[in-house]
């Protein structure tokens, strides 16, 4: 599967100068005594905001930092995606867009310090939570003490870990904090584990302040702690309850206070007020504690990187991260951003950097979306992958992360027949021949009905992958058709398997009638700005501009415009392809506001 992400930038690393080093080689730079973070044995407050780099293109990572540094913070706190980095075994890729790096030593040059989250697992509402299928493909007890599941992990932290030691403060570089893993509390209890992760970190030359992060209930804190860490919370409110769970002797520190939140499809787009996340902030600081604030720039879940959660039904996470942070997905600055500045200005011996300008966006436009082929007809030009199999195959078995599968099979069926996909996971549309008879999906209608008098034809199912689960027991779970499909109580067998790959389906110069499937249009534009995407009419789709791989649009929303960053456009013609599974809208609009869709005030416990 093409790497859409590393090859959309320049695969070359930049170096950027590191500050000088404050304290000496070995020697951590923050340490906690009697209640407080001290820096260099001086009393410290982290002010830090969460910025994920795997969520904003690298063209754009110093922006960022500045504006986060204008807001007033003094740290920035990423996490490192695993998944991002190791899509395949063994391939564990430091380039381009996955030069952490050089996204570090800018945070450097900008004025940040780091406080970098490298665990295994970092939830995020991030594929998988981090962790590479094909590790959860085979490994069942995931986060745990499980041989295999550590001699991957420890495969992954010999490749990864050697390069951030340099990039301590210790050794002259920004990263101040090393967070060991992420939410354990709420996951599990192997102890063992934990010790393990901590200490390969310290065998593997990280010296700087190790922390672990839970929510505010004492089970969470018992079971996500290791000694020899900082255990700092999680909340949206809870202040005086992580004063009360603080265990003798920690700083008090909220690693995600929570002044915003993300969206699932079919939802309302979730948002808090200034004055709510500020008095939170207000009051966590009148306490003593330093924060991050999460988020403090979402950014994009570009591509499939969306992840999932399973509350009874499963809830896959929309394309934008904007999760109205004080930084918008394109940059721009709300009132949460200018309240968290005075906030944090006093906090400041210096003046705070000057307020960037506002980003520039293109003007409105709207181009006809022109369509290609069929969905049936894409398929059809597909190589059928491996041999014939007497059950369909997992997306795991057949290697492939995300995105779509067709599964086909000849069939028979008497009068009145029912068709059931066993294990569905996530959504399939379902052709008898070329007739499209049903859509179903887990946690919904997974069965329907065939046509009544019966009959024999090509069975297609194209199943998509709407994310993989991120937080909970179902964490690492298979995509595809887990266990069968029958019709009435007899299994089906011999499928074969076509991928649909994640880049760009190839466009003719044909035109076609098809309601379904792929379609492109054009936009002729005089400077690289940033945009909004918007596809009415649309139903289901994926959208690459000049062959990157966007995201996701659907109809249920609450998301109605996808984020086109300025690096993506060409001066002159740039070429829009969809690919939509359930019925094309006939343009696409380029519009100068987002919209998110119908909002509602969440804060998250």
């Amino acid at each position: 599967m093409s790497d859409l992400l590393a090859s959309a930038v320049d695969g070359s690393s930049v170096a950027v100068d590191a500050p000088a080093a404050a304290s000496p080689i070995g020697a951590p730079t923050l340490t906690w005594r009697d209640g407080e973070i001290l820096r260099d044995g001086v009393s410290h407050r982290i002010l830090a905001g969460s910025i994920h780099y795997f969520r904003v293109h690298p063209d754009q990572w110093e922006d960022r930092l500045r504006r986060l540094a204008a807001m007033g913070a003094n740290t920035v706190d990423t996490y490192v995606a695993w998944n991002f980095h190791e899509r395949v075994e063994g391939d564990a890729r430091f380039d381009g867009w996955r030069d952490i790096e050089r996204f570090i030593r800018l945070a450097g040059d900008v004025g940040l310090d780091v406080f970098l989250r490298p665990s295994p697992y970092i939830c995020a509402e991030w594929s998988n939570g981090g962790i590479p299928f094909w590790l959860s493909g085979r490994v069942a007890a995931l986060r745990t003490s499980d041989a295999g599941f550590l001699a991957a992990v420890d495969a992954w932290y010999d490749e990864l870990i050697p390069r951030l030691v340099p990039l301590q403060a210790s050794h002259g570089g920004p990263v101040v904090a090393v967070q060991i893993e992420n939410e354990y509390g709420s996951f599990g209890s192997d102890s063992a584990y934990l010790t393990h992760l901590r200490d390969g970190l310290r065998r593997r030359g990280m010296v700087e302040m190790l922390t672990t992060a839970d929510g505010i209930t004492g089970d969470m804190i018992e079971h996500g702690s290791v000694p020899g860490a900082l255990a700092t919370f999680t909340f949206g409110t809870g202040v005086a309850r992580a004063v009360e769970l603080r265990r003798e002797g920690d700083a008090l520190m909220c690693s995600e206070l929570w002044g915003g939140w993300f969206d699932h499809w079919g939802e309302r787009h979730h948002v808090r007020s200034a004055a709510s996340t500020g008095g939170t902030i207000e009051e966590l600081l009148a306490a003593g504690g330093s924060v991050s604030l999460y988020m403090a720039h979402g950014g994009t879940n570009f591509g499939l990187w969306n992840g999932a959660n399973h509350d009874r039904v499963l809830q896959p996470t929309v394309t934008s991260y904007d999760s109205d942070a004080p930084i918008g997905e394109d940059g721009t600055l709300n009132e949460k951003f200018h309240a968290l500045r005075a906030m944090f200005a006093p906090f400041h011996a210096n003046e705070l950097p000057p307020i960037p300008a506002s980003p520039r966006r293109q003007a409105s436009a709207t181009a006809s979306l022109e369509p290609r082929a069929s969905l049936l007809e894409l398929i059809a030009t597909l190589p059928v992958t491996g041999d014939i199999s007497p059950r369909p195959r997992t997306f795991e078995e057949l290697g492939t992360e995300d995105g779509l599968v067709a599964y086909e099979a000849d069939v028979s069926f008497p009068a009145e027949a029912t068709l059931t996909i066993d294990g569905l996971h996530d959504r399939a549309v379902v052709f008898l021949d070329s007739q499209a008879i049903g859509v179903l999906e887990r946690d919904g209608e997974t069965s329907l009905a065939l046509p009544v008098d019966g009959g024999a034809g090509q069975l297609t199912i194209v199943v998509e992958s709407l994310g993989r689960i991120n937080y909970g027991p179902y964490t690492g779970e298979g995509k595809g058709i887990m266990r069968g499909v029958m019709i009435g109580r007899r299994l089906v067998n011999g499928w074969a398997h076509r991928l649909v790959p994640q880049h760009a389906p190839t466009s003719t110069s044909s035109a076609s009638d098809a309601s379904d499937g792929v379609a492109v249009a054009s936009f002729d534009v005089v400077e690289r700005l940033d945009a909004w995407l918007a596809f009415p009419g649309g139903s289901k789709g994926m959208v690459w501009l000049n062959g990157f791989l966007l995201g996701r649009y659907w109809k249920i929303g609450p998301q109605e415009t996808l984020y086109a960053p300025a690096p993506l456009w060409k001066v002159g013609r740039n070429e829009i392809v969809v690919l939509d599974t359930d019925g094309l809208g006939s343009t696409v609009e380029i519009r100068e506001e987002p919209s998110f869709g119908e909002t509602e005030e969440f804060i998250g416990s």
